[in-house]
């Protein structure tokens, strides 16, 4: 006998429902009451009459019938009777009343045969649900015993009716959400549509649904996906012949667009999705090994030149951890803004962009920021520093205040360009970053010139006491070098311009500055001349603060903690060894370090000044205490004067 294709398909609802255990039952939004029916020996029958609205549910029983009577659905309106199987010897039956308010469904199961009162008819906007437990009556042989929900047990004793009242919500806003907090949420996502007995367009806010039914003869189909506005980025999917089951007479596929990604796990740390997820399946079928590939053609926005797109599934094996996979899909660039998926099973597929290793910056966002902030607090505290030097310079006539204001300068300059280049990188023309480039290139080689000229005065200080070096020869290490060199390689040409700072958290999304480009040329300049002079005054400066330390590390005052401390990291900062940490930028620390990188060396500036002042203080404390009289060598008068200036 051949049965109704309709009625096949309500009994596969009904048995995915009640083999899941109503997956989404663990939520309030669903009910479920169970009990035990203690009726007599005589024919039984099941009545109910149901009508929309959203006010109580009653569920009573007596000696020959249960009734299921109120007004909680969304469109269904049925009034009936069913008769029941009955049984001389069986004076009770096991019950359960089902409600699932998002498809407008309510099942009565009795002696584990199951009768639908509401057949699902699409899913519903508004509902009623978080039915709560109301009015109670009591009796005296007859009725429900062990009613409960949930699984909880409501009362032990014999009752004739147990009412719920409702409220009603949005369902759907509130399905999206359970569905967003669970691990499997796409999934939920995809049995609800199945369960809906709806073709066509099925919307959720976190995903649109196109429900197909391939019927005998299918020849294939393209189709764009829906959503929830029009756009030319909507992904298309073209479903081929052989997915089509031979055994059934009708198949029905889903194609859902999902746009919220924390439905779905992230990719490796190394790599993003893309945007648009797109999942396909097909009803009560693990489709895989497809003779013919189905396919996904996704529209984005281009990507970074550094960036390549891969086609990837999410690997839904429960006996793994879900993660995203590369094997099944193949990857067809149509243009920069268009890629085709053909993959030979059905799942959720997407895009993941991977760039290419050390092209990212992670936290690049919080670092900028926080760049930002301790640049603007240096350009200040060097405004205020350089005004103290140029006021006592003509007090303390020697070189280390000349030789400490050309480091101030430069760090302004090193600020303020880091500063504007992000602004500048966005609004200003090619010519004008161009500039820009060089100039922050420029303050950067002077900030490190500058340094290695404090490295060199130090030196002159440690080991010849009164050596006087012209003060042309700093200014031309410092200022005059770093020139030089920037302009020989504006004269190369192709080195300044536009760069793009590609995010790991958002790689469509890069950041753009004025600096140094990608070229083959600016990466040889960049590893000859930054790296080479940032390791030369890296080295050289730690040699030289061991040997600082070890010349001063006998004097009295070096006793002193504080004094001890301001010398170490006053010197620290003057010799730019704080610049080191850009070389330890690997292993399980990395992220740490450049942090410290960023804050230290943004707010060098702040330090210095700090670092003058304080030690101003302590030399107006000790010369005070010690009534201006000075019992040192002129070797360590000159170390004095080198580390109060």
């Amino acid at each position: 006998m051949k049965q109704n294709p309709k009625t096949v398909r309500m009994w596969m609802i009904i048995c995915l429902l009640f083999s899941s255990g109503l997956a989404t039952l663990e939520n309030d939004r669903d009910f479920k009451m169970c009990g035990i029916w203690r009726h007599g020996n005589a024919s039984r029958n099941l009545k109910y009459d149901l009508k929309t609205g959203c006010e109580k549910i009653e569920i009573s029983a007596n000696e020959s019938t249960l009734s299921i009577r109120g007004s909680i659905t969304a469109k269904c309106t049925r009034s009936s009777s069913i008769h029941l199987d009955s049984n001389a010897l069986q004076n009770q039956s096991h019950f359960c009343v089902l409600w699932e308010p998002l498809l407008d469904l309510l099942i009565v199961e009795v002696n584990g045969n199951n009768h639908i009162l509401c057949e699902p008819k699409g899913l519903q906007g508004s509902c009623c649900t978080d039915l709560s437990l109301g009015d109670q009556e009591n009796a005296s042989l007859y009725g429900i015993v062990k009613g409960s929900t949930h699984g909880d047990i409501i009362r032990s004793d014999v009752m004739e009716t147990y009412t719920f009242k409702g409220g009603s919500i949005n369902c759907k806003e509130r399905f999206c959400k359970e569905a967003s907090q669970k691990s499997r949420g796409a999934n939920m996502i995809e049995e609800v549509v199945m369960k809906s007995n709806t073709t066509g367009h099925v919307d959720l806010p976190c995903a649109q649904s196109t429900v197909i039914e391939m019927e005998e003869g299918f020849t294939g189909l393209n189709l764009t996906l829906p959503a929830s506005v029009a756009s030319n980025m909507i992904p298309s999917v073209y479903l081929p012949p052989c997915l089509k089951s031979k055994t059934n007479i009708k198949s029905k596929v889903v194609c859902t667009y999902y746009k919220e990604q924390k439905l779905f796990q992230v990719g490796p740390s190394d790599s993003t999705l893309l945007g648009d997820i797109v999942g396909l399946s097909v009803e009560n079928e693990i489709i895989k090994n497809l003779p013919e590939p189905v396919k996904i053609r996704f529209h984005h926005i281009p990507l970074p030149a550094n960036c390549s797109g891969r086609c990837v599934s999410w690997d839904t094996r429960k006996d793994k951890e879900v993660n995203w996979k590369y094997e099944g899909c193949n990857t067809f660039k149509i243009n920069e803004r268009e890629t085709e998926c053909q993959c030979y099973h059905l799942t959720y597929f997407a895009i993941l962009v991977q760039v290419k290793p050390r092209a990212t910056v992670r936290h690049l966002e919080a670092l900028t920021f926080i760049t930002a902030v301790c640049c603007a607090l240096s350009l200040v505290s060097c405004v205020v520093l350089f005004y103290w030097l140029c006021k006592h310079r003509k007090v303390k006539k020697n070189q280390t205040s000349l030789v400490h204001r050309g480091l101030v300068v430069a760090i302004f300059l090193l600020c303020l360009f880091f500063i504007l280049t992000g602004t500048i990188a966005n609004v200003g023309n090619k010519t004008v970053c161009e500039m820009t480039g060089a100039l922050l290139h420029y303050s950067l080689l002077s900030t490190l010139c500058w340094m290695a000229v404090e490295v060199f005065h130090t030196f002159l200080l440690v080991r010849k006491v009164f050596s006087s070096t012209p003060p042309w020869v700093f200014y031309m290490g410092g200022f005059g070098l770093p020139a030089l060199l920037v302009g020989i390689l504006l004269s190369i040409g192709n080195i300044y311009g536009k760069k793009k700072i590609v995010s790991s958290e958002n790689i469509t999304g890069p950041y753009h500055m004025c600096w140094m480009l990608d070229s083959d040329k600016s990466l040889l300049a960049h590893y000859i001349i930054n790296i080479g002079l940032l390791a030369v005054v890296v080295s050289s400066g730690t040699v030289m603060l061991f040997l600082v330390v070890k010349e001063i590390r006998n004097r009295s005052d070096w006793k002193k903690i504080n004094v001890a401390f301001l010398s170490i990291w006053g010197l620290t900062c003057l010799f730019g060894t704080t610049w080191g940490l850009s070389f330890l930028d690997f292993g399980p620390l990395s992220e740490a370090t450049l942090f410290l990188f960023c804050i230290i060396n943004s707010l060098q500036g702040f330090f210095l000044m700090l670092r003058c002042y304080a030690l101003e203080r302590i030399k107006k404390k000790d010369d005070s205490s010690s009534g201006g009289s000075s019992s040192e060598t002129s070797k360590q008068n000159m170390l004095h004067t080198h580390e109060n200036s």
